[in-house]
């Protein structure tokens, strides 16, 4: 037993005791290094991921034309590293869907559907003209042992082009990720021409499954940057919507997905949801009825996958290290790489070239001057050698290199076939041919920037066809996700507890909202708060105003009279609420002990009252009773102390008669880059809107429309001519192209259809008619210019002098037969425009009007002196009683 436990001694001692942390952190380590550098993040080199490069590098060494099985390169592909057959197969279908270095035959799947690709065994590839010229050389490949020695396999592929940047990439390693977003195949080859002059260039991400693109934010791929993507949304009708395309990384199931799930949560209204992609992409959309299909547009970008944010994070191996950088340094490198592989290949040629041109210069001075003759008497291999190195020697002042041993065998492998049928002239003509492909190649050398512009220029030349930019760049507006929310709840208040929610049904209905809404409270202490809707929440007691906050609403004016806890005083003021913080009180009094509000209105477009206030009878003032005019306060922040309404005691406030707003109107722009109304001075100034007023939009397909000025409409800003506020006294003068006639007419017309947001025709049903220009202007003058070249013809018009106004659905008169290349509006009359009238008996009031006011002007200044010595004319303003008994306001 001791032997034993002896053994079992020295045994222990030969062990060393290693800490866990220390394994813990090499192998940590070792693990993340393989993963970036060996699995998931691209080579600045060629753009490609190892098993990427493995593929190509196996379909290149399988390539005879035809296509080859998938299942067959996965083989291949695993001779030069055990990945997982699976993982090769996704790796290959990644490849062959972005259709640019694979040819692809069968059922590859589809980026837009989400339909996964048949079986490796099913389905073929090939290396597209395009691969092979840009990706493959032998002669400038460096190359490395496959993972068992058994084979060679590139380092990085010679890749002359910026493949990267083109197809995108998405990786995700230990402790980082990488995502470079796909970018168009012929602005990458324009911005490196544009690189290599000197030019600055911008680039940004273009997509297969199209759509609209948000690049204000991209920060050129680096972290940090984002863009905002969205499908193509059509109105067919006012109750059907058509998607037209997905944003990237959507698919259309994931699209209709979330559609359905926005409508069950309540947040857009739809009836029915119906698939129709084929060969494009189009998702139908029925509206339930009463649905507006403008807002439930922004309701789609705002709830569901038809808008979708994107952040870059560009990523790349450099010198065996991740390095984060931006797209347009990665092109730079990209190019540079590509001059150098240039200039490889043109030393490469240049050495060919001149070894071609060494070897037939030996071979004709050998046969033409006989020196092969002096060989015969040669005894020995030896005595060959030297004297043709004798021989050769002689001439070697035209050699543009030494002679060297392997020359000199060279020409005893000639055989007397080849000496006794050469060419002296062909000879001639191929050495001379040989010296004009070197000095082709040296000028290239020494001009490689043009070289390489010209490289690029013939990629652009040959495969640029069918690869235009498909994702359309725009600016997006930014939509409030609580103003297009359908009202799927209803909001209830219980006063006197301090409830609201929407799930007291059984108290007093407020408004409908939607469950993303903010409400805002007011009690009768003088309190305010925000706050998320809930199904019931506590907002304190005696609650005095609920509604749905509307932030940043600089319109919406409450109207406030509180009395003062310490002084006793009463004060007044005006306010909006545009930013609060959620949940905090906010103190609408100066904060003392008692105090409380005594009248209270929300006003949505800061109408001011007049309420009747009624002082106690106990207090000492004379008057008793006054009236108070919420206009003549100025209205100012939450905050501030407000205008003494009176030191007196108040009894009562009582509405005396409702106000009219002391805003005015709204102004409005539109904004042309989004095709959306605004108040932020975005685009062409409309004008001032209140009330009724509506705007006119006027489209190149000769309809007109008339909508409210409501910010959530859409326009067509792309078919958009002329949008302007709608003046029922204004004609519209229009130059329009009858496409069947194929002539141009001239018309003049006032909108006659007030029905709203429906299309009115006013031109020609004929295909190919469409409207050349159109004015809202009273008198407008225009510069035509008429013909082509030397022919080309200016003339000034005043289009309201050649036509009468007529009636919306005229034909109008014929304009011109000749070539019209360009209508410029020059001025504009600002006198208000009398129409004409359409009944002859009718009196002409212009005449009649300028006779009444030329006989007033005679009068006043006949008169003058009497007019302006008129005391009557100036009214004094009637003192107050008592000051003590009116309102006192600072």
């Amino acid at each position: 037993m001791e032997e034993i436990n002896e053994e079992n001694k020295e045994s222990r001692q030969e062990y060393h005791v290693i800490a866990v942390n220390g394994l813990y952190e090499n192998w940590f380590l070792d693990y993340a290094s393989y993963v970036i550098l060996e699995r998931a993040v691209p080579a600045i080199d060629d753009g490609l991921k190892p098993v990427q490069r493995r593929i190509l590098h196996a379909m290149r060494d399988m390539d005879d034309g035809r296509f080859n099985k998938v299942a067959n390169v996965i083989g291949q592909t695993m001779q030069y590293h055990p990945h997982g057959d699976a993982a090769i197969g996704d790796a290959m279908v990644n490849l062959g869907q972005k259709d640019l270095l694979i040819e692809t035959q069968g059922n590859w799947g589809d980026v837009r559907t989400g339909d996964a690709a048949a079986a490796p065994r099913y389905i073929e590839a090939r290396l597209s003209k395009f691969a092979l010229e840009v990706a493959f050389n032998k002669q400038t490949t460096i190359w490395q042992n496959s993972y068992d020695g058994r084979k060679k396999e590139p380092v990085a592929l010679p890749m002359k082009f910026p493949l990267l940047l083109a197809q995108g990439v998405e990786g995700i390693a230990v402790g980082l990720a990488t995502k470079v977003l796909p970018h168009n195949f012929i602005e990458l080859l324009q911005a490196s021409i544009d690189y290599l002059k000197g030019k600055k260039f911008e680039l940004y991400p273009d997509f297969a499954t199209a759509g609209l693109i948000d690049v204000s934010n991209y920060n050129q791929g680096k972290k940090g940057g984002k863009v905002r993507v969205r499908a193509r949304i059509e109105e067919s009708d006012k109750k059907t919507l058509l998607i037209k395309d997905v944003p990237y990384g959507v698919t259309t199931n994931q699209l209709i997905d979330s559609i359905i799930k926005a409508n069950d949560s309540g947040k857009i209204k739809i009836k029915k949801v119906i698939d129709n992609t084929a060969k494009d992409v189009e998702v139908e959309i029925q509206l339930a009825p009463g649905v507006s299909p403008d807002k439930t547009i922004d309701a789609l970008y705002a709830f569901t996958d038809c808008e979708v944010s994107i952040s870059p994070n560009a990523c790349v191996i450099v010198d065996n290290k991740p390095v984060f950088i931006g797209v347009e340094d990665l092109l730079k490198l990209s190019t540079e790489r590509t001059k150098e592989l240039l200039k490889q290949e043109l030393e490469i040629k240049m050495n060919e070239l001149e070894a071609s041109w060494h070897a037939s210069s030996l071979e004709k001075i050998f046969i033409e001057k006989r020196i092969y003759r002096d060989i015969e008497e040669c005894e020995t291999f030896e005595d060959v050698i030297d004297t043709i190195w004798r021989g050769m020697n002689k001439f070697r002042k035209l050699f543009r290199r030494d002679l060297t041993e392997e020359d000199i065998l060279k020409l005893t492998e000639i055989k007397i076939k080849r000496i006794s049928k050469y060419d002296t002239f062909k000879a001639d003509e191929y050495i001379k041919g040989l010296e004009n492909q070197l000095e082709q190649v040296k000028n290239d050398l020494e001009n490689l920037k043009q070289y390489a512009i010209k490289y690029f220029e013939n990629l652009l030349k040959k495969y640029s066809k069918g690869k235009e930019r498909r994702t359309e760049i725009k600016t997006f507006d930014n939509i409030d996700s609580k103003t297009v929310a359908i009202a799927n709840q209803k909001l209830y208040v219980n006063r006197a507890e301090g409830f609201v929610g929407y799930g007291l049904k059984k108290d007093e209905f407020v408004v409908d909202c939607s469950d993303i809404d903010d409400i805002i409270v007011f009690r009768r202490d003088g309190k305010m708060l925000v706050s998320k809707v809930q199904e019931k929440a506590f907002m304190g007691k005696d609650i005095i105003h609920v509604d749905v906050f509307r932030k940043n609403d600089e319109r919406r004016t409450y109207n406030l009279i509180y009395l003062d806890g310490k002084t006793k005083t009463s004060y007044a003021k005006r306010f909006p609420v545009t930013g609060i913080t959620r949940d905090k009180e906010y103190d609408l009094t100066q904060g003392t002990a008692n105090s409380r509000i005594l009248y209270f209105s929300a006003n949505p477009s800061g109408e001011a009252e007049i309420v009747a206030v009624t002082l106690s009878p106990l207090s000492h003032a004379r008057k008793l009773s006054f009236d108070f005019d919420f206009s003549t306060l100025a209205i100012k922040g939450r905050g501030v102390q407000g205008n003494i309404l009176s030191k007196y005691l108040v009894k009562t406030i009582k509405l005396k008669q409702k106000g009219v707003s002391t805003l005015g109107g709204i102004d409005i722009w539109f904004d042309w880059a989004i095709g959306r109304l605004n108040v932020n001075e975005h685009g062409s100034y409309l004008g001032n809107f209140s009330g009724e007023d509506l705007v006119l939009s006027v489209y190149k397909d000769g309809n007109y429309e008339l909508t409210n000025f409501d910010l959530s409409n859409h326009f067509d800003y792309e078919q958009l001519l002329l949008i302007v506020k709608f003046r029922a006294d204004r004609a519209l003068s229009c130059i329009y192209f009858d496409g069947k006639a194929k002539q141009n007419y001239l018309k003049r017309f006032v909108i006659e259809t007030l029905t709203l947001n429906k299309k009115f025709l006013f031109i020609s049903e004929e295909k190919g008619s469409h409207v050349v220009f159109v004015s809202d202007h009273k008198q407008p003058k225009i510069k035509l210019l008429i013909g082509k070249g030397k022919t080309a013809q200016e003339e000034e018009l005043v289009l309201s002098d050649l036509i009468e106004v007529k009636g919306w659905k005229a034909i109008g008169n014929k304009f011109t037969t000749k070539d019209l290349v360009k209508i410029e509006l020059l001025s504009e009359d600002e006198v208000d425009e009398v129409l004409p009238s359409t009944d002859e008996n009718e009196p002409n009031l212009t005449e009649d009007l300028f006779k009444e006011e030329e006989e007033k002007i005679k009068k006043l200044l006949a008169d003058d002196e009497d007019v302006f010595n008129k005391k009557s004319i100036a009214t004094k303003k009637p003192k107050p009683e008592n000051p003590s008994d009116q309102p006192k306001l600072f």
